[in-house]
Parts: C-alpha cells; structure tokens; sequence
C-alpha cells in the first residue's frame, strides 16, 4: 500500500491542484474588480495550486456580508436633523458649484444627509483626549457605545475601562466592540476587566470559518464613542499609553481626536449599531437607545462616510478623489502610512498641475518601518508632477486629516493608503465649516513649518541599497 502511494503520489497531487487551483482561479478572476488584486491571486494559485487555494480562501474571500444601515436618509430622526434647514444652510454658506459636487458625492456614497448645527472640539492627543472621553463616561446617563481598532490593557485603557465599569454599576447601558487583531496587541486583553465589570464587550471577526483565528486581512479600524446620543467621538486615536505624556514618555505618539455635538452623532450610534448587530446579532432599538432631538447650537455641516468591504467598498476613496477634483486653490492631507493607489496618485498629479497647492505631511519618525520603507519608494510619483510632501519632525504623528480651499474637511480612521481605502472597515466624517479648515489647516502648516521637504533630489540623493530595499517592500504595499 506505501509503495502504491510513493507511486501514484504526484497524480494524486496533480489532482488535487487542479480540484482546489482552478475553482480557486475563478472564483478570484470573476469576484475581484481591481485588475491589479485578480491577477496577482491567480498568478499566487497557478504558482501552487494547493497552498495559494488555501491562502486565497483564508486571505483572499471576502465573507462578509451583512444587513447594510438602510436608507437612513429616509428615518423621520435623520430627516429631522437633516431635512430643509440643513439644505438652507449648506446652499446659504458654500454656493459654489464645485462644493456643490461634492456634496452630492456625498449624498451617493452615504447613507445619511448632511446635518447642520453640529459642533466639532478639536482634542489634542491623549492628554485631551482620554480625559474628554472618561468625563463623558462619567455623566452619561442611559448609554455608552465604543468601538476601537486597538484597547491596550495599559495604563490609559484601564483608565478608559474603569470609567465604563462604573458606568455599568449606576445602570448605564454600555457596548464595547474592539477589533480581533487591535485586541491583541497587549496581554492579557483588556476584555478580562470588562468582563470582570460586567461590560458587554465583542471582538470584531474574532471567529472565522469555524476556528479561534482573527481574520487578519479585513479589520474593524473604526474609532467611535457615543454617550446617550447626545456627544460622540472619533477621530485616529486607538485607545493606548503612548499617546500620554508621562515620567517615562515624554514625547507620547501625537494625533488629533474631535469631540461632536449635534446631530451628526445620531449617525455615529447608526454606524456602531450595524457593526454591534452583526457581531452580536443584537438590535439597540429600545427605549434606552433612543436619541433625543439635539439643539442645533454649532456651526459645522457634517455627514459620516463609513467604508468597508462589504457594502459600501469606494465610498472614502470616492470622496477622496471628490476632494482632490473640486480643489482649486489648496489642498492639505496629513496621513502617517501614505501608500495610495494609482487612482488617488493621478488625482493629487492632475490637482497639482491644475495649480492647486497640493501639500502632503507625514511623519518623519514611522513606528512601522516597513511602511516607511514603501511609502519613501513611493513619493516620487506624487513629488514630480509638482506636490510637495513634508516630513515633520518630532514624535510620530498618527493623524488622518484632508482639506481643501479652507472649507471642507475630512477626519476619522482612514489612511491613505490601500488596507484603509479597500480592506478595513473605516469611519470618517465631512465638515463643511471654514472656522474648522482654517484650525486644521493652521495645524498642518505649524507642522510644515517644523519639517523637513523631500524633493526628488532627497530621494534619489539616497544610497542605491536603500532605494532598492525600499523598492521591494513597496512591491507589497497593498499587504503591509
């Protein structure tokens, strides 16, 4: 019998590879719209049939499907937030037509309408930030949601953690989401302490297709808190130590987070709550989810733009592309793993040659080197049609932000690079209000001003085997 099997072994194999390699082949030819992504996933499998079919249907399907929010445009709360006021005050501030664009990319992207009478607080890293969020915690009185890409069990987290646990002994309603691989990068989890409280608390894709493995390639990035309906946060802050000034870090991680107030938070709770329902088939539609009517006291026109790749797979890459198309005078983006892809490259190329200020700030010390690697190799293609890219000093800078002429902005989790715009689940947020441009673009020009400029000269004025090793890590960008 074990000399049977020596014999016909490479038929068996061959078979087998045809069985599992060319339904494989097809299944990535016919489900993929990016070219780039069907070629490489059949070149993997014709490479090795059987082991690139598995990698491919661990890494390569994508399993998610889920209930999408619905036409909340259509939801008597959202029309009341958003209904002719809204439209009043957008048309009355921003008539140009070109913002006009953009505002009905947005309407085709998302599911929600703009909102008036939002109010955005800018907070600057954790030292603002974390205690802004416990206050909030603190004097919440029916409901507290939280959905972050990492939880440390670190000194800021159970700071975070220990105001939700009191929460829950007053009687307060709270939900914890984190992210199955965010949720490892410290041991023991933070989960353990929630638990402990009797926190409600879920990984995100923590259980695929059968086994106790976190789906690596698609990840919740998504950074929400919502507090009774009344005040949400967001922004690119995970909830961590290094972002806080202590004796032994006297130079934390930077990053900007924004406190909302209004009704654009309504939103927020909507996008947490389709994420809740999918991980714990849980509905928040009682009573005690309920939001009441905000006061309409700010000055901001906001809607959230969520994104993922289950339904709504463009809809920040849109919006970034919008952005770039309707500039005219200036366009600001800061964004710590720049990696974009050909389309955004050939939008910032097009907006530069049009005449448009195209600045791009990234940080001049990376905490992923292998990004930095790629994203050096990469700036050529951005810098030669006339953008200039920034490096600023000092700590690493983990903020996501994007204006344009001083009037709209983006903030939230994406990064612009490939895993943000087509794999993550993302949550952002557009702001038509030119006091908030002005402070956000006051911010990057303050960073601009302590940093250095890479030119095509610094570029190639780098030793060749570091411009060769940059070049190979660039070639798996899209993976990094």
């Amino acid at each position: 019998m074990y000399a049977t099997l020596q014999e016909y072994w490479p038929y068996i194999l061959f078979v087998l590879g045809l069985a599992f390699g060319i339904p494989a082949a097809i299944h990535a030819a016919m489900t993929k719209d990016d070219v780039r992504a069907a070629i490489g996933w059949v070149g993997i499998i014709l490479l090795s049939p059987i082991l690139g079919a598995a990698i491919y249907a661990i890494a390569g399907i994508n399993r998610i499907r889920r209930e999408t929010i619905g036409k909340m445009k259509s939801s008597a709360e959202v029309q009341a937030a958003a209904g002719v006021e809204s439209g009043m005050a957008f048309e009355a501030i921003h008539a140009e037509p070109r913002f006009q664009a953009i505002k009905t990319l947005g309407d085709r992207v998302s599911p929600f309408w703009l909102t008036a009478g939002n109010e955005v607080e800018t907070l600057h890293g954790g030292d603002e930030t974390y205690p802004a969020m416990i206050a909030e915690i603190d004097a919440a009185k029916r409901f507290v949601v939280m959905s972050s890409y990492i939880f440390d069990n670190d000194a800021a987290g159970r700071r975070v953690a220990d105001a939700l646990v009191r929460a829950r002994k007053r009687g307060v309603e709270v939900r914890v989401l984190i992210d199955a691989v965010g949720a490892r990068y410290s041991r023991p989890s933070i989960r353990q302490q929630l638990r402990d409280g009797a926190v409600p608390n879920r990984l995100f894709l923590g259980n695929i297709i059968g086994f106790r493995l976190p789906y690596a390639n698609l990840r919740n990035h998504r950074k929400i808190m919502v507090v009774d309906g009344r005040v949400g946060f967001t922004g690119g802050m995970n909830i961590r130590e290094g972002f806080v000034t202590s004796p032994e870090n006297r130079e934390p991680h930077r990053d900007l987070h924004f406190r909302v107030i209004g009704p654009v938070v309504s939103q927020f709770f909507a996008v947490f709550a389709d994420d809740w329902f999918f991980v714990a088939k849980e509905r928040l539609d009682g009573q005690v989810w309920r939001s009441a009517t905000p006061a309409l006291t700010g000055s901001s026109i906001a809607r959230v733009i969520f994104s993922g790749p289950d339904t709504r797979l463009d809809a920040t890459h849109a919006m970034v592309m919008g952005a770039a198309a309707v500039a005219r005078r200036r366009l600001m983006i800061a964004s710590p793993y720049f990696l974009p892809d050909l389309q955004i490259v050939g939008a910032l190329a097009s907006a530069a040659r049009r005449g448009v200020e195209v600045d791009i700030v990234i940080p001049a010390a990376n905490n992923l080197r292998l990004v930095d690697y790629a994203m050096t190799s990469q700036l050529d293609q951005v810098i030669g049609p006339g953008c200039r890219v920034w490096r600023s000093d000092g700590p690493f800078d983990h903020s996501k932000l994007l204006t344009v002429d001083g009037t709209w902005s983006l903030i939230g989790s994406s990064n612009m690079d490939t895993r943000s715009l087509r794999l993550n689940f993302e949550f952002d947020v557009e702001i038509f209000d030119r006091d908030f441009a002005a402070d956000i673009e006051a911010h990057l020009k303050r960073r601009i001003e302590g940093g250095q400029e890479e030119t095509l000269a610094t570029l190639t004025g780098r030793p060749f085997l570091k411009r060769l090793r940059n070049r190979i890590v660039w070639l798996a960008s899209p993976y990094l």
